[in-house]
């Protein structure tokens, strides 16, 4: 389970540090019992992401069924996802 003040300290820290593979070592630093991955948001496929914010989305993962899966459900959960946004500058 992955209470959401924890997820809300998450995102915070993401919005201050920026969605990049060094803020998501700062976050294993800072929650080492959760699991946490970067990619790409593109990657992810047609998922709603569980929460949004500027230049990237939240995902949750849980590892309830011996398998990794994305889940919706925070109490739930076992990981989290940060997934960067494409710029749309052009």
């Amino acid at each position: 389970m992955i209470d959401t003040e924890t997820i809300a300290a998450v995102k915070a820290t993401v919005e201050r540090e920026g969605a990049e593979e060094t803020t998501v070592g700062t976050l294993r630093k800072s929650w080492p019992g959760i699991h946490f991955t970067y990619c790409m948001d593109d990657d992810i496929g047609a998922l709603d992401p569980y929460q949004e914010a500027k230049g990237f989305n939240i995902y949750l993962v849980t590892g309830r069924e011996h398998c990794i899966s994305f889940t919706s459900a925070p109490e739930n959960a076992t990981g989290l996802v940060i997934a960067a946004l494409e710029d749309e500058e052009d």
